[in-house]
């Protein structure tokens, strides 16, 4: 138990670290990400007022049709570009990258990429 509680203790101040810098505002949200095993998902956040803007996941029902499996680069790709689909769609072509407290690799690097080929620019 205490090798989580260690692992977990790492996790929120690599987290903290990212998010010191960052702050989302209407006109530029921050895009956070979560990463789960099975899934993937990601939002448009303002936090000067504390609303979410634009989310999209791999969880979503539109989505799940065209994609058997949620953990895999694919499925980022995919989520990302329907988030920068919504993000457009509600006016926001800006937004400040928020990798929490994973590396700038793999599936968080595929949305990221997917994100600004759908016009999000960060």
């Amino acid at each position: 138990m205490d090798r989580q509680k260690a692992k977990h203790r790492r996790q929120v101040r690599r987290r903290q670290h990212v998010r010191s810098s960052i702050t989302g505002t209407a006109q530029r949200p921050r895009l956070t990400v979560f990463r789960s095993s099975k899934h993937i998902y990601a939002q448009l956040v303002d936090d000067l007022n504390g609303v979410t803007i634009a989310s999209a996941s791999s969880r979503a029902e539109t989505l799940q049709k065209e994609l058997p499996y949620g953990g895999n680069i694919k499925a980022a790709k995919v989520v990302g570009k329907k988030l920068a689909e919504v993000a457009k769609g509600k006016g926001i072509s800006a937004a400040a990258f928020d990798r929490g407290h994973y590396r700038y690799h793999g599936r968080i690097k595929a949305l990221a990429d997917a994100a600004r080929e759908g016009g999000l620019q960060f």
